[in-house]
Order: structure tokens, then sequence, then C-alpha cells
């Protein structure tokens, strides 16, 4: 037989044991639920931000040739993601600590611990995938000091992460633990500051990518002034005395300006299959052909290869001859 006030004893502890558990609270759920996301997205935006500096202190020359910057817009946006996203990070890590100080039972929340599990799980599995693309690139021609670098990257920001979240399951929030716990967030605070000041050197001010992108549009420009030139030769069997003669409203035909001054673009017909034309340039071109050893000219496209649009900072001008075997002039009635 069954001793019935010991059955009943038994039910009120697992009822009260029950009662004694601390419960997940939607506001539980949306803190770690956020701590989490911005730490994946801070991770991530770091990873990144050191690869593309990696990538900027040691160019490769097959990606050199062009008068495009490659690495620039992924480290103005690693840069973005890391001032906006950290800084909540940091908040949110600091609200949970002081949270389950002031309520210790909150520890055991499964919340808290299955978004710990998956987050070094994704740790790991992102490590392994890293290693597998940077090995791959490797054997496809990486440079050497740069996989060795970008591994670095990898494995430092993995095991912070791997790190500190393997410790914040097992602490116990006495005083020499969370003394422990602020030099960890010290020493990120300084990997993160740290890239984000080195990704700033290399890339520049925001009025220097400004100027970038105006001079990209003066590139741009003149290439659209070249071919028009190149379709009025091969209509009339003869290059434009001036711009002016390029007009033609039929043909909606335009000449673009300066996108910064509104100047009209400088040009001159040097002889009958010759012409010049200048711009003024704010900064000098990415990858000049004189920092390049053996360099030749950069292409701006494909079937371009013959050209060059390298300039210096001020007044540069390009003198192009057209080729008539390339571009006939095109039979009247035809």
């Amino acid at each position: 037989t069954y001793d019935s006030e010991a059955i009943i004893k038994i039910a009120d502890n697992k009822q009260t044991n029950y009662m004694d558990k601390p419960k997940t609270t939607p506001k539980d759920f949306f803190l770690y639920f956020a701590g989490f996301a911005t730490l994946y997205v801070s991770a991530i935006s770091l990873v990144n931000l050191l690869w593309n500096i990696v990538n900027k202190i040691f160019p490769d020359n097959l990606n050199d040739g062009y008068y495009y910057d490659y690495y620039s817009a992924g480290m103005r946006l690693s840069i973005a993601s890391l001032i906006v996203v950290f800084p909540i990070y940091l908040f949110l890590a600091s609200y949970l600590n002081k949270y389950l100080l002031a309520t210790p039972e909150k520890r055991d929340l499964a919340v808290r611990k299955w978004l710990t599990y998956l987050t070094l799980f994704v740790t790991g599995a992102a490590v392994v995938s890293d290693f597998v693309v940077l090995v791959n690139t490797l054997l496809g021609g990486e440079i050497t000091v740069r996989f060795i670098l970008k591994t670095l990257a990898v494995a430092i920001v993995a095991g912070a992460v791997f790190a500190y979240y393997t410790y914040d399951l097992r602490k116990n929030f006495a005083f020499g633990q969370i003394s422990r716990t602020k030099l960890l967030v010290t020493l990120a605070c300084i990997l993160v500051f740290g890239s984000l000041a080195l990704g700033f050197a290399l890339v520049g001010s925001p009025m220097a990518a400004r100027a970038v992108k105006f001079d990209e549009r003066r590139v741009g420009d003149l290439q659209s002034i070249q071919w028009q030139v190149i379709s009025y030769w091969q209509q009339k069997g003869e290059v434009p005395i001036n711009l002016n003669s390029l007009k033609n409203p039929i043909s909606d035909s335009y000449m673009p300006t300066d996108p910064e001054t509104g100047k009209a673009y400088e040009y001159k017909a040097t002889s009958d299959l010759s012409f010049r034309f200048c711009a003024d340039f704010s900064r000098a071109s990415v990858g000049r052909q004189s920092d390049r050893t053996g360099a030749g000219p950069s292409p701006t496209g494909y079937g371009m290869a013959d050209e060059n649009w390298i300039h210096d900072a001020g007044e540069t001008c390009f003198d192009r001859t057209i080729d008539p075997d390339l571009y006939p002039v095109r039979t009247k009635g035809i």
C-alpha cells in the first residue's frame, strides 16, 4: 500500500518546485533575442571589415587594373553596421547583466540557454564555413599573406564570441567573475573600435567619398563625350570643332557638364582624326599607373583595352585618335 500522506507531500513538492521555477516573459524573450541578433550582426560586420582592410592593405594585382575601388563600398557598409549595431549590443549586454544580478533566478531561463547554445553552434558552423571559403580562395590563387590574416581575423572574432558565451553559461555573477566579464568586454571594444579607426583611415572621410563619386561621374561624362565624337565622325567623316557641334535635339544628344561646378568640359580638335578633352578632378584616381609596377593603361569596360582614364588631382587631359579601320565612316544611302 502507498502512504497517502507521502504521495500528497510529493505532489505538493512538485507543485511548489513548478511554481518556483522562473517563467519566460515577453520581456525576457525579446531582450535575449535582440541581444543575440545584434551580436550576430556585429560579429559578421567585424569579420567583413577586417577582411576588407586586409584586401585594401594587401591589394591583389588581379583586381587592381580597373578604375573602380572594389573594397571601399564593403568597408563603408561594415563600418556603418558596427557604428549603429555594436553600441546597441553593448547596451543590451550591460542591461542583461544588471538584470540577472537583480533577478538571479532568471539565469536558468530556457530562452537564455537555448540562444546561448545556438550562438555557440552558429559560431562553430561559421568558423568551419569561413575556413572552407578561405582555403578554397587560397587554392584558387589567393595571396598567402591575405589568407593568413583573414584566417586570423575569423579565429579572433569567433574565438572571442565562443569564449565569452561559454564562460557566460557557468559564471555565477560573483565579484571576481563580473570583473573578468568587464575585461572581456573591454578587449572586444578595443578590437572593434581599433578596426573602425583603421577602416576610417583607409576609406577616408565622407567628403573624400563624395569627391571620389564626383570624379567617377566626370570619367563617365568623358566616356559619353568620346562616344558621341566617334558617332559624329562616323556620320560626317570629321571630328567636331567644338562640343556645340554634337548637340542634336532630334537624336536627344546632350553635352554633360561638370557635376560639381556645372562648367562645360574643355574640348579641342587637334587634327582631322584626333581630339583632346579635359576635366578638373578632385582626387587622383584609385590604382594610379605610377603606383603599379609594370601596369598598363586601365580599361573601363570590355572593348576599351587601349583607353586610359587614370588621372591625377586637378586638370587632366586625355588625347584620343580615331582609328578609321575600327570606326569607318558610314556610306551615305546605306
